[in-house]
């Protein structure tokens, strides 16, 4: 009995001395790789198809962000079920328009190309893909990517190209399952056809972020604070510090400057979807308090950008709410 209650005291501290070294080597990486003096920048990401789920006249969003809130820094989705509705047809009014609206403004735009893209299900696929073989398809994306990247590429606007939009997430969304070498194919298509720099993303919270960090020339991060699941209710991310997205990009080898928060939350976790969710609930993961806490959280961090998810309904707050308080403080951050 003495021999085990002497191994359970040689466990256990054993384990408190590994727990202690993880913890002082994270201190030191943390304060190692911190730059006082970096200013994080603030972008956005602008969804037409999220903007049109709100009911919103998605022009006049757009222009709202732009002239407004004065946006300087943008990601936008190009949906493959927008693009090619028909096989072999394409349309590019939309796109064609934002793009033109963003140079005349001297905006900087991450344009994101691939099959997976941001705002549930992920993958917004035509509906002629249910009909084709998975060769076909995989072809058909290869060649839409293709077609995406010659037409924007001489776009003074277009900074970056994201491939994907957290591609090996494989557990949240409605895609086919994408793999490593896959998206090096598409990396490598990218970068045969323009010398921009490509940005591949993860998530903050339920990845390793490996393969996905070697991968790009940049790498973007998502950071939520506040979610909900139908088992646990709302759940917030109290216990990691902003420090902790820095030191993980410092553990792979990634420089903080070519780190970004691809995705900062600044709308609420919706259980039943935006519109069948209370606007009372909605106020429970975030408000106005919550979206200053966010975007402080993001500074700490001391990565190089951070891009904010929500500005849409931010805009249907403000014109179908009369609430332009949020509105009207991220204006600061732009």
């Amino acid at each position: 009995m003495k021999k085990n209650m002497t191994g359970l005291k040689i466990f256990f501290v054993i384990m408190a001395g590994l727990i202690i070294v993880l913890i002082i080597g994270y201190l030191i990486l943390a304060s190692r790789s911190y730059n006082p003096n970096r200013q994080i920048k603030y972008g956005v990401t602008f969804s037409k198809k999220f903007a049109l789920q709100l009911g919103l006249d998605w022009r006049e969003s757009y222009l709202s962000v732009l002239d407004d809130l004065q946006v300087k820094y943008l990601r936008l989705p190009a949906y493959w079920e927008d693009i090619e509705p028909e096989e072999g047809q394409y349309f590019f009014e939309d796109i064609d328009w934002q793009i033109s609206e963003a140079e005349k403004r001297d905006v900087r735009v991450i344009l994101v190309v691939g099959r997976r893209q941001p705002r549930w299900p992920e993958c917004h696929d035509p509906k002629w893909v249910d009909y084709v073989t998975k060769t076909d398809a995989r072809k058909s994306v290869l060649k839409n990517i293709e077609i995406v990247v010659n037409r924007y590429k001489n776009s003074p606007a277009l900074e970056i190209w994201q491939v994907e939009n957290e591609p090996f997430l494989d557990f949240f969304g409605r895609c086919p399952h994408l793999t490593k070498k896959e998206l090096q194919e598409e990396v490598d298509l990218v970068k045969s056809l323009d010398r921009r720099k490509i940005l591949i993303t993860d998530s903050g919270e339920l990845s390793t972020w490996h393969p996905a960090i070697k991968m790009g020339d940049l790498f973007g991060t998502t950071v939520y604070r506040v979610t909900h699941n139908k088992y646990i209710g709302y759940w917030r991310y109290f216990f990691i510090p902003a420090s902790y997205y820095r030191v993980k990009a410092a553990f792979w080898g990634r420089p903080i400057e070519t780190t970004y928060v691809a995705e900062l939350q600044a709308e609420p976790w919706f259980p039943n979807g935006p519109l069948d969710t209370s606007l009372d609930q909605h106020y429970r993961s975030m408000d106005i308090d919550q979206l200053i806490k966010n975007a402080e959280y993001a500074r700490k961090s001391n990565l190089e950008r951070a891009y904010f998810w929500g500005v849409e309904w931010w805009y249907w707050l403000k014109k179908n709410h009369s609430d332009d308080s949020i509105w009207n403080e991220a204006k600061k951050y732009f």
